[in-house]
């Protein structure tokens, strides 16, 4: 299996979205890019940890690429807003791929240089690349979240909207959630 982290926005929007996907064995929410170690929601939502809400993605690289993980990142969030996804304002929203090798690092840089030169998203790329970090799991409660909660209002406002787009243009890579 081989592992990828994305940050995009809220952890439970990330997770449902990659766990729709054929060859996503796991994901699991959790916090990663900062200073504090072994951070809990409270620190990250609050800002005073500097890390991200993130997701670590293990998938089969031989059903699906990170190349296709990328595109499905990207399709699925706002990667021209610094620090901001929707209502969600702080650094620990902000868009971030954490590269586990250097592979994954070239990748992810040619594809934003290539959005930004076709100018795919009508404003800059502002989706930060690092090198992966240790990784905190989330709290329990956090994981798989969207499923225990499919009707609460954020669900619906936020998350749902970012469902449709994974389907009208990823619908040939989904399980059949």
């Amino acid at each position: 299996m081989s592992i990828a982290i994305f940050a995009g926005g809220c952890f439970w929007c990330t997770e449902a979205v990659f766990s729709r996907l054929q060859g996503v064995s796991q994901v699991e929410p959790g916090y990663i890019g900062g200073h504090t170690v072994q951070p809990d929601y409270a620190q990250v939502c609050a800002g005073k940890s500097g890390h991200a809400e993130a997701v670590r993605i293990r998938f089969d690289d031989s059903i699906i690429s990170f190349e296709t993980l990328l595109d499905v990142f990207f399709t699925t969030h706002d990667p021209t807003t610094a620090d901001r996804q929707g209502n969600d304002i702080g650094s620990q929203y902000r868009s971030a791929i954490f590269a586990q090798d250097a592979a994954q690092e070239a990748c992810a840089r040619a594809r934003i240089a290539h959005d930004n030169q076709a100018q795919s998203f009508g404003a800059a790329v502002v989706t930060q690349l690092e090198i992966a970090q240790i990784f905190w799991p989330a709290e329990i409660e956090h994981h798989a979240y969207y499923a225990s909660h499919q009707t609460a209002p954020y669900c619906q406002a936020v998350i749902q909207p970012k469902l449709a787009k994974l389907r009208a243009k990823h619908a040939g890579k989904l399980t059949g959630d």
